[in-house]
């Protein structure tokens, strides 16, 4: 009998296959569609805290555009109040009412103390977890590196501080050097890591010449990241890792076990192959490992870590000399015209 359960942030999953934040977990028949599709757990969409920022300002110039005009239409609008995250935590109870998995909530904020307004409130909707969005889009050329880090040490501390309920990190592979951050915020009490967040970026219409934002769809080749460093930090933290990006198959979530990685969060193969695709991903996870004859995940996971392999240059630079290396196979698959 194969047991397919695994350990997240100090939660039991039924299986390795979260279904990851996005605007598909907005929709509460979509969130029972994936548990009925047999996801161990959900993330939820992220609260915005630039968002709600936006929103508040939006509100207050619409409400004040016409209440001078006249003395009649002082009294035109009624003194509303923005909403601010109130919608967005009332959904996150309803979902955590409804659902038999896991539920982790995700938060994007901007100042330390709003880091921690905004966890403590939605650990108050009885969530299992919290996922911490960490990036930093580089705007100032003043600004050290090594600052951004540190306010983001300094973050986590603050909210895992102020929250009983675990609390991941997710974060960007940008960094001069991801590990060395990663074993900063491990020490600092990270219960786990999502490795990586997929950063939209811009574009422009060369026709309307204007800048727009695409949204692109991960492909199945842009896992290779967050295997290499599943691979690299297996038996180097205390804390869990979580693949992330261009998980498409049972296929993919075996390889991201064998590197080192606990589970997966999936997003993009449920948008191009329908909710169902979950099951797919579970049945074909449970056959490999019959297949194999392995009966629990822990049998095989980080088998094929850095730690545990003899070949020191696998998760390194020299494969892609290697690679260079064998050239002559390259032109063969792909010849010069």
């Amino acid at each position: 009998m194969v047991d397919l359960k695994t350990k997240y942030l100090g939660l039991e999953l039924k299986n390795p296959v979260i279904l990851g934040a996005s605007n598909l977990v907005t929709n509460l028949d979509n969130i029972k569609r994936a548990v009925g599709a047999g996801v161990g757990a959900v993330v939820y969409k992220s609260l915005f805290e630039e968002q709600i920022q936006l929103e508040a300002a939006q509100l207050d110039d619409a409400m004040d555009e016409y209440s001078e005009r006249n003395a009649e239409m002082v009294s035109l609008f009624p003194n509303l109040q923005h909403a601010g995250p109130e919608e967005h935590l009332l959904n996150l109870r309803k979902v955590k009412e409804s659902i038999d998995v896991p539920l982790i909530a995700s938060l994007n904020a901007i100042y330390k103390e709003t880091w921690i307004e905004y966890a403590q409130l939605i650990e108050q909707t009885g969530v299992d977890a919290l996922e911490l969005n960490f990036y930093a889009v580089p705007r100032e050329m003043e600004l050290d590196g090594r600052k951004i880090n540190e306010m983001q040490v300094e973050v986590l501390k603050a909210v895992k501080a102020k929250v009983k309920i675990p609390v991941s990190v997710k974060l960007s592979p940008f960094y001069a050097n991801p590990l060395n951050v990663i074993g900063l915020l491990d020490k600092a009490g990270a219960d786990g890591f999502v490795l990586f967040n997929r950063m939209f970026q811009p574009d422009i219409d060369i026709e309307k010449e204007e800048h727009f934002a695409p949204y692109s769809l991960s492909q199945p080749d842009d896992n290779r990241l967050a295997l290499r460093f599943a691979g690299l930090l297996y038996g180097n933290l205390k804390a869990n890792i979580c693949s992330n990006t261009g998980i498409y198959t049972g296929g993919d979530v075996v390889k991201m076990i064998l590197a080192g990685a606990d589970c997966v969060q999936v997003v993009s193969t449920v948008y191009k192959n329908k909710i169902e695709v979950v099951k797919t991903i579970v049945d074909d996870i449970q056959k490999w490992m019959e297949k194999k004859g392995y009966s629990k995940l822990t049998e095989f996971r980080g088998k094929l870590s850095n730690k545990k392999i003899n070949d020191p240059f696998v998760y390194k630079r020299a494969q892609y000399i290697d690679l260079l290396l064998k050239s002559e196979e390259i032109f063969k698959k792909y010849p010069m015209v």
